[in-house]
């Protein structure tokens, strides 16, 4: 059974020791481990206004040119001071005279700035460098900075025994170097570090080069890729171990990737070469699905006890807690590369476009590995998770564009990452498995606007929109803008009609205040005195609604939601008409839906007190070729469904006469 649980404060203090690593359970879900660690971030977060939805800014940097002495920091007594310099090169998007960075004053001393007649101040967090002109809109522009990190325990850069690493998210790169801290803001990243020759260091992209002299390694790290500063990192070791297995594209054999594992001596080398063995069919499956594995070469790193819990998706290198060879870790950190690295969000609103997604990515593997039963109990097991620990705000919260929530609150398990996940398995559920991975992928693998980019979310739903050709905002704007989900108060009931014939009446009531109403698909499923059992599946799209089907075997009982697709959801189906069913205001006949159709297409109509209905299909001639009710019905807002499988293409009518109420529309029926 996968245990589930979080750990507060208490967690914070029994991980900091190497005890934590011998306690790390395998079995457990990557998303929770990877929630643990990030909520337990100690950064601090600087208050600068951002537009909500609108990360634009004055300038953009297109490249940082960092150099590290970390020569020191290997040995003991492991301080944690270092000298460097970044070159910032960055492109300008409105008129400027000085630009602003997020720099750390208790991590960092500025010495100097490089660029001719330039002056600077550092104070309450900010770098502000006032450049030696007025700079026009699309000039590129660049400024060296020579620093020096203090021997601080920040957060963000760690040294102790032998090993350094640095752990940014969401906002911990401005206490290593100089830099605009902002996810939307991505750049390259050359990298070049100095350190003992008994040191192996990774970081983003390509080992460009090595380079010894005596006693000394300089690494030069270099990413063709732009990196979200938060997910810029090195992760080097005295003594490391590192091996390396190469990934192939099956549709470009040619391509190979190298994928690289960094670990410490005395790990279970089963886990490990477990996960060696399992991360090549995992980047075929995900590059199949989202896309081919679009880094120049990715990898792994274990870290040591200073890591305190789980894993951080740092771009083509993940950091791991010490041990923490876990398929269901490694699958959700992997799925990051994709959403969360490759595509990282406009802003920490969008964070669900990162979390929410690894952790249907690790579903995804589940489903790979042991199929759907085994990706569907996943799900299940993160909406009841969310069930029982919701605490009551929207996916999508536009005030965290602006002001960076605690990250307690951005890094919710039960928000962020389960009900995420979820969410996206209703809308797959809702589109059909081919339609999901469509539109999946070509957002995914959209360069004009996505690939190696920034996401927001109403971004997302509009190429979701496109790729599907339809309009699901009111899908997502209930999910991810509102907060909670249904609690259904459902009812049915069977009616004898006489000559074998019977009707099911099925009342579809939400009872949730905010907010009242989800709009969704529903299955329901019918068995019956004789023969097979029959799903059928309708549009739920007004409160108090009322489903009828005609039968011609007697039905026995009704499953409301059978296959538990609606995972975010509570409530009873019980026989009955609910208490606290409303009735409509006035009659109303409503245009079918879809129209045109091929072959069911559904007619609504509204009447607000008991009346005798008649409801019927004519042909242009006006003939009539079904009549689909006719009988006293109670009030209430009905749903039929009308199939035309056996007549031909063409324009028909429905007429509703209902008491002194009578109307007529068209449908069409296009084979």
């Amino acid at each position: 059974m996968i245990q589930r649980c979080l750990l507060g404060a208490l967690l914070v203090i029994m991980c900091v020791g190497y005890v934590q690593a011998q306690s790390f359970d395998p079995a457990r879900k990557g998303a929770e481990y990877c929630a643990e660690k990030k909520q337990n971030s100690i950064h601090q977060f600087d208050r600068l206004a951002l537009s909500p939805g609108s990360p634009k800014h004055s300038f953009d940097v297109l490249d940082y040119k960092l150099d590290l002495d970390l020569y020191s920091c290997f040995f003991t007594p492991y301080p944690k001071s270092f000298t460097a310099s970044n070159v910032i090169t960055f492109r300008v998007d409105s008129v400027l005279s000085s630009i602003a960075l997020n720099a750390v004053n208790t991590s960092m001393v500025i010495d100097s700035v490089a660029l001719a007649g330039v002056s600077f101040t550092h104070t309450s967090n900010i770098l502000t460098i006032t450049l030696d002109s007025t700079y026009q809109e699309g000039r590129i522009v660049q400024v060296k900075i020579y620093y020096r990190h203090l021997n601080v325990s920040d957060g963000a850069f760690y040294a102790s025994n032998g090993m350094i690493f640095t752990d940014c998210e969401p906002e911990g790169a401005r206490k290593w170097f100089p830099c605009w801290d902002r996810p939307s803001d991505k750049a390259t990243l050359n990298l070049t570090t100095k350190v003992p020759a008994t040191v192996k260091l990774g970081s983003n992209g390509r080992l460009a080069d090595s380079t010894r002299i005596a006693d000394t390694i300089w690494y030069n790290w270099i990413s063709r890729d732009p990196i979200a500063t938060y997910l810029m990192v090195m992760s080097g070791k005295v003594n490391y171990n590192l091996d390396i297995i190469h990934w192939k594209n099956p549709q470009s054999p040619n391509d190979s990737i190298p994928i690289r594992f960094y670990w410490n001596a005395g790990e279970n080398q089963t886990n490990l070469n477990n996960i060696k063995t399992k991360i090549i069919p995992m980047t075929t499956e995900f590059s199949r699905l989202f896309g081919d594995h679009p880094f120049e070469k990715n990898g792994f790193a274990t870290l040591n006890s200073q890591f305190t819990w789980g894993g951080m998706e740092n771009q083509t290198l993940t950091s791991l807690c010490p041990n923490c060879w876990s398929e269901n870790l490694v699958s959700h950190e992997y799925a990051h590369q994709w959403f969360g690295d490759m595509i990282s969000p406009a802003t920490w609103a969008d964070i669900w476009l990162n979390e929410g997604f690894a952790t249907y990515g690790e579903a995804i593997w589940f489903e790979y590995t042991g199929g759907y039963t085994s990706y569907k109990n996943d799900i299940n097991a993160d909406a009841s998770y969310y069930l029982s620990n919701n605490p009551g705000w929207p996916i999508y919260n536009p005030s965290w564009a602006v002001t960076t929530p605690p990250t307690s609150t951005l890094f919710n398990t039960a928000i962020t990452y389960y009900k995420g996940a979820c969410v996206l398995h209703m809308l797959r559920y809702m589109l059909g498995d081919s339609t999901f991975f469509a539109a999946i992928k070509a957002y995914a693998t959209d360069a004009a606007y996505f690939k190696h980019m920034s996401a927001a979310t109403a971004d997302f739903i509009t190429k979701i929109n496109d790729a599907t050709g339809q309009n699901l905002t009111w899908f997502f704007d209930q999910w991810i803008y509102q907060p909670n989900h249904p609690v259904y108060q459902n009812g049915y009931y069977f009616t004898s009609l006489g000559g074998g014939e019977w009707r099911a009446t099925f009342v579809a009531r939400q009872t949730q205040t905010t907010p009242p109403f989800f709009r969704m698909p529903i299955e329901l499923k019918f068995t019956f005195s004789t023969g097979p059992d029959t799903t059928i599946r309708v549009m739920n799209d007004v409160n108090n609604q009322i489903f009828t089907f005609t039968f011609t075997r007697q039905p026995t009982g009704l499953t409301f939601d059978p296959g538990n697709n609606i995972v975010l959801k509570q409530g009873t189906t019980v026989v009955g008409v609910p208490a606290g069913t409303t009735l409509p205001d006035e009659f109303a006949l409503h245009q079918n839906y879809p129209n045109p159709f091929n072959p069911v297409t559904t007619i609504k109509y509204d009447i607000p007190q008991q009346a005798q209905v008649r409801l019927t299909v004519y042909d242009q001639l006006g003939r009539q070729v079904d009549r689909l009710v006719d009988e006293e019905m109670p009030g209430g807002s009905y749903a039929v469904q009308f199939d035309g499988s056996k007549y031909s293409s063409g324009v028909y009518y429905y007429r509703l006469e209902a008491g002194r109420f009578a109307k007529t529309m068209s449908l069409v029926l296009v084979k």
